[in-house]
């Protein structure tokens, strides 16, 4: 019976055995940071061309293999969200941000530029690391 009161209490001894560690409860809430970020042109332009396509939910924003440095930008329509994309609603234009560039894309801000001899979406992108001559291409 001693025996079985001993063994009891070293049971619930090694049972008992926990690490307390405090936790702060005035933690802030950090919004988290946009993929991209759109300027009030591009955001417009998007916009735009959403309303003229009524078949497409938002605009598809990757890079791939391309260009003479590697990479280059690619815009599409798209009817649906895959399963990890990252999706953008900025002043009412809808971007989703495909899963494969995430990472490449992260902190870019997305401009619209027109001039008399073209019209083109800019991508200020601070993950480059190198250029190509004619702009086309990049990497990171």
């Amino acid at each position: 019976m001693v025996l079985l009161g001993l063994w009891s209490s070293l049971a619930m001894a090694q049972a008992v055995r926990a690490t307390v560690r405090a936790v702060k409860t005035s933690r802030k809430f950090v919004p988290r940071k946009a993929a991209i970020v759109l300027t009030p042109a591009a955001s417009n332009k998007v916009k735009e061309m959403l309303s003229e396509n009524s078949d497409a939910l938002a605009l598809r924003v990757g890079v791939r293999t391309r260009g003479c440095n590697g990479l280059s930008y690619t815009l599409e329509y798209t009817k649906q969200k895959e399963k990890f994309d990252e999706e953008v609603n900025q002043d009412g234009a809808r971007l989703f941000v495909d899963a494969k560039a995430q990472l490449t894309l992260l902190g870019t801000e997305m401009d619209y530029v027109q001039s008399k001899l073209a019209s083109e979406f800019i991508f200020n992108n601070p993950n480059v690391t190198g250029t190509c001559g004619c702009g086309e291409s990049f990497n990171v």
